[in-house]
């Protein structure tokens, strides 16, 4: 990559991590409601199921999915329903820490980056973008690298953020209305799935 195409290529890598999207509002409520130390497996899960599914978007998994519409669209439902899942336990947690509640694990959060809308949106683009069609397979491993440099601080500083959090959420009423907000917001990302 030359020097203007790589500075571009780190702008759009910190603006696609650093958004509001899914996994990044999962990672704020899960601050909130487990910490920061019991957030890390999720936001390592996150980095490493991104790099995988851009890896596969490079490698071809895009033209598939592209010539089997209907594998598409049933990729689209399963994440929206796991999403809206997500988005229900999320709005009705009512304490921190809530027993029987965790956060996601590192395969759990892995996985959701393969049903994850805008992890796909943002891997597409990145590999139409910046993959160099006479090097494919070293473009994607760079891309993908570079994306997971980048994204792994991001999505940290929404787990930190939902940590520092903590204490003004111990209010019950603060709480509720926080993780129904949380919850709501979450659901919201699947508005560009609707259309």
């Amino acid at each position: 990559m030359s020097c203007n195409v790589l500075l571009a290529f780190s702008a759009y890598a910190f603006v696609t991590s650093i958004t509001p999207g899914p996994s990044n509002l999962m990672l704020l409520a899960s601050g909130a409601s487990f910490g920061f130390v019991r957030t890390v497996p999720q936001m390592l899960g996150i980095t490493a199921g991104f790099g995988a599914l851009l890896l596969g978007v490079g490698l071809g998994l895009g033209a598939v999915l592209a010539a089997f519409p209907a594998l598409h669209v049933g990729l689209k439902l399963a994440g929206g329903a796991y999403l809206l899942r997500l988005a229900w336990r999320i709005g009705t947690s009512r304490s921190l820490g809530e027993a029987g509640g965790r956060p996601l694990t590192f395969l759990e959060a892995a996985a959701f980056q393969w049903i994850n809308p805008k992890a796909w949106v943002v891997a597409a683009t990145a590999v139409a973008v910046y993959a160099d069609p006479e090097a494919p397979f070293r473009s994607v491993a760079l891309i993908a690298a570079g994306l997971a440099l980048v994204n792994l601080p991001s999505v940290s500083a929404w787990a930190g953020f939902g940590t520092a959090l903590r204490e003004r959420l111990s209010d019950p009423v603060r709480l509720r209305w926080f993780n129904i907000a949380a919850g709501v917001l979450l659901a919201a990302t699947l508005w560009p799935m609707t259309r």
